[in-house]
């Protein structure tokens, strides 16, 4: 024996939609008016910036790199650096745990005998290849002795080659961040 469903009325006319929003016509129209509206606003803007009129005020959220720099967040993940031991040493411990947490696979240590029996063992060498690293911020999160951050706030750096993206323990240490002015705001280039 069939069973008979009763559709309700107004799953029958299109799901309680009116005509009109079922074109979607409203929504374009809204769409389109906000659009305008940003776009003759900053048109008028920029004209008046060109007449040297209004030059206090900005206009979208167009920034003009080079010569203006956007601004970063407090909590922006940036270029790795090794911290220093006040003797100059790095602070890593080579406990392998950055290496073993990395996703990417790209951070590779050779750990060494340290010379001062306090201290187990030290990096012989700490490589990172940049070209590989999706900037997680795993390895910071998880090192017990803070000898890697990615504090720098250096977000443009570049090679010809995948070689040159491999970061050694030198240049790691010797990486220093740049100062963190601007954190949220647009800086401009001096």
């Amino acid at each position: 024996m069939e069973e008979i469903v009763k559709v309700p009325k107004q799953a029958e006319k299109g799901s309680g939609l009116t005509f009109w929003q079922r074109t979607y016509v409203p929504e374009i129209v809204r769409g389109l008016k906000l659009t305008a509206a940003h776009f003759f606003g900053n048109l008028a803007v920029h004209i008046f910036h060109l007449l040297g009129l209004w030059t206090e005020h900005r206009g979208a959220a167009t920034v003009q790199y080079p010569e203006e720099m956007r601004g970063y967040s407090s909590r922006l993940r940036s270029l790795h650096r090794l911290t220093k031991r006040a003797d100059g040493s790095p602070r890593c411990v080579a406990c392998m745990m950055c290496e073993t947490i990395c996703p990417a696979s790209c951070i590779y240590i050779v750990a060494a005998e340290h010379p001062d029996p306090n201290i187990e063992k030290y990096p012989e060498s700490f490589d990172i290849d940049l070209g590989k690293c999706v900037f997680c911020g795993f390895c910071v999160e998880v090192c017990p002795e803070d000898a890697i951050r990615m504090d720098t706030h250096i977000l443009d750096f570049a090679a010809y080659s995948r070689e040159e993206m491999i970061w050694d323990i030198h240049r790691l240490l010797n990486n220093e961040p740049r100062r963190a002015e601007g954190i949220g705001q647009i800086r401009k280039m001096k």
